[in-house]
């Protein structure tokens, strides 16, 4: 999953947003960025949807808005067109792996055509998701729905674990952030591979997936390898052949690194 042709692969990001709430489209791009470069990205549904719930979502990640009325009451006719955009893009050949989020059965029918056709189709949904489109899929993520914050208002700098909210406090030049989602990548990347390792060029690639704007210079190093270095819940080796991969550090009984208590500072 993590070699170079997969970098190489073109991913369709196609949303069902008449099922699913905006929340979950971050979720779902840091899932994707693993599989390659997203060359699609749409969210259908209709006019209330798109205008009142996603579209600042939408907006924001530069998704496409697929607008679909409905022609009659009761019909959704979102699903559709988010079909024979998925079997367009692919039989066009500017797609070969899909990501549908949505929890919506009705798209199993869709899955087992696109694999059939020699393509690689991840679903991300809620828990609400039924058996037969998670069994449609190649890769089904589960996204849980965020529990409300109680705690933020005490302890607003460690609430939350994204790259945007550490960019606000890479303002000091000189302190040495380590973001958590670093460890989370790690954590994904890693977890397919025999020996638990990803290589920094992959992270790096990855990161960037995921946030264009990601520079370790940011959080106050001169590099990810650098930046890896700093963190007690991940390990950097160079390999034989000279490059570097990173692992998580073992753990103790505890379910701590063994090496030092911390991890990351936000």
């Amino acid at each position: 999953m993590n070699n170079s042709a997969d970098a190489e692969k073109r991913v369709a990001v196609l949303v069902d947003c008449d099922n699913t709430s905006p929340e979950i489209l971050e979720y779902a791009l840091r899932v994707v960025a693993q599989f390659g470069r997203v060359v699609l990205r749409r969210g259908y549904g209709n006019h209330t949807t798109l205008a009142n719930k996603w579209q600042e979502a939408l907006v924001r990640q530069a998704f496409t808005p697929c607008l679909q009325y409905q022609y009659a009451s009761g019909k959704n006719t979102s699903d559709i067109a988010l079909a024979l955009d998925a079997v367009e893009a692919l039989f066009d050949d500017r797609a070969d792996t899909f990501c549908l989020v949505t929890s919506d059965s009705d798209f199993a029918y869709l899955c087992r055509k696109l694999r059939e056709r020699g393509a690689t189709v991840h679903i991300v949904g809620e828990a609400k998701t039924p058996d037969a489109l998670r069994n449609a899929s190649d890769q089904f993520f589960e996204w849980q729905k965020p529990v409300p914050v109680a705690v933020a208002a005490a302890a607003p700098e460690k609430a939350v674990s994204k790259a945007p909210v550490a960019k606000a406090e890479a303002a000091k030049p000189a302190a040495k952030l380590r973001p958590k989602f670093v460890v989370e990548a790690v954590n994904m990347l890693a977890a397919d591979t025999p020996e638990g390792k990803v290589t920094v060029s992959a992270l790096g690639s990855y990161l960037k997936r995921t946030d264009p704007a990601f520079s370790p210079q940011t959080y106050g190093h001169s590099g990810l390898l650098d930046m890896i270095k700093t963190y007690d819940l991940l390990v950097a080796q160079q390999e034989p052949g000279g490059h570097w991969s990173v692992q998580l550090a073992p753990q103790d009984n505890g379910g701590r690194a063994a090496t030092a208590p911390g991890a990351a500072d936000s």
